[in-house]
């Protein structure tokens, strides 16, 4: 998929793990599992609006596009 997710990147600089990010946004576990690995077919604004504000961050930061 040329979507990539880097969410995990983003997790590693802020020092910050990924069930305290789920309970900071207010998502399950397995929920944000499933975006990080690239297995969600859509986000909602809210959430990625909760995401970039809990790790201080652009749409950009965590979307990227590449090209196969």
């Amino acid at each position: 998929m040329p979507i990539v997710i880097n969410l995990d990147h983003m997790l590693e600089l802020r020092g910050m793990k990924s069930y305290e990010l789920a309970d900071a946004i207010g998502i399950t576990t397995a929920n944000l599992s499933i975006l990080k690995t690239g297995k969600a077919k859509a986000v909602r604004f809210s959430t990625l609006e909760a995401i970039c504000k809990v790790l201080d961050c652009q749409p950009g930061d965590l979307l990227e596009y590449r090209t196969e």
